[in-house]
Order: structure tokens, then C-alpha cells, then sequence
């Protein structure tokens, strides 16, 4: 939450400069991360440049203009669940190329896209293991009281929250739900 005195300077900014009040914009909402994910990825960009990684830096600017392309055609700061969001499909989008180029017989491209895999997983928050996930999905059984197969939504949506913050796949997670209720 923007503090007060942000608030009230940037009420105040309909006089100011159109410089001033983007500042004063980005100010009171970015304030809150300090290491935003645009920052981190922009300092890993510079870092990559003075390396010389080109592989690296390609797989930088293209995270950091999918997070800006959603964030203006959104128009506001995107939040921590939104660039999650954008990271997943990015993954996503990598692994389906990567089994995509094997089965044309293209090792190399599908080895190049598990590396940008690789890299943009390293900005998803950790992934949930397998005993965090059994324990969720047993306290979500528990909770609910849930037998039926019919039910198993109800059952998913309670594991997801006693997961969150974790990376988790969906697919396993419903497997997992499924095994407990047949």
C-alpha cells in the first residue's frame, strides 16, 4: 500500500510536469518491491551485456518485453501474480518448442529452448515438491471431507491455497487428487 504522503503528492501533481508525475507515478507503486522483477531482470541484462552472453541476454530482453508487453496493454504496474502468470506461459511456450523441434529431428534448437526454459525458471518462486504436495492434498481431503471423484474441484482449489506462494503443476497436482479419491 503507497503511503499517505505519496498519495497526496501525486493529487497534487495535476500541476506538475508530465515527467514529475510519471516520477511520482512510478514512485508510490513501485515502491512497495524494492527488487522488483523488472529491476532484477534489467541488472541480469546489464550483467549479461558486460559478460558478452548473447544467449543469456536474448532470453532477458525477450522475459523483460513479454512483462512489459502485458504491463502496457494492461495499463497499470503489473503485480506478482500477473508476471508469474507471464513467466508460466513463456515456460510453457519453451516447452512445448523444445518437444516440438525433437520430434523434427532438431536437437540443438530443442537444447537451446530447454536453456531459455532453464533460465526463466530461475525467476518462478521455488517449486512444490512431492511431499508438500501429498501433505496439501491429504489436508485438503481432510479439510473438505470430499469422496466423490465429482468434488474434485473442491479438493484442487483447497490444495492450490495451501500451496501458494510454491510453483505447482497443475497436471501433477491433479493426478495426485485423483489417486486419492479412486
Amino acid at each position: 500500500m503507497p503511503d499517505r504522503s505519496l498519495q497526496s503528492r501525486l493529487s497534487m501533481a495535476g500541476t506538475c510536469r508530465p515527467a514529475t508525475r510519471r516520477f511520482l507515478y512510478h514512485e508510490m507503486y513501485h515502491e512497495a518491491d524494492p527488487m522488483a522483477l523488472l529491476d532484477r531482470i534489467q541488472k541480469d541484462m546489464a550483467a549479461a551485456m558486460k559478460a558478452r552472453e548473447e544467449s543469456r541476454l536474448s532470453t532477458l530482453r525477450m522475459i523483460k518485453a513479454a512483462l512489459k508487453k502485458v504491463e502496457i496493454d494492461s495499463m497499470k504496474p503489473l503485480d506478482e501474480g500477473a508476471e508469474m502468470q507471464v513467466l508460466k506461459s513463456l515456460i510453457k511456450q519453451r516447452a512445448d518448442a523444445a518437444d516440438a523441434f525433437r520430434k523434427g529431428g532438431r536437437e540443438e534448437q530443442a537444447a537451446k529452448e530447454e536453456a531459455e526454459l532453464r533460465m526463466i525458471e530461475s525467476y518462478m518462486p521455488a517449486a512444490a515438491s512431492e511431499a508438500e504436495m501429498d501433505a496439501a492434498v491429504a489436508a485438503a481431503l481432510e479439510e473438505t471431507g470430499v469422496t466423490s471423484l465429482r468434488q474434485m474441484g473442491v479438493v484442487m482449489k483447497a490444495a492450490q491455497a495451501r500451496l501458494a506462494g510454491k510453483r505447482v503443476d497443475g497436471k501433477i497436482l491433479s493426478e495426485k487428487v485423483r489417486t486419492r479419491l479412486s
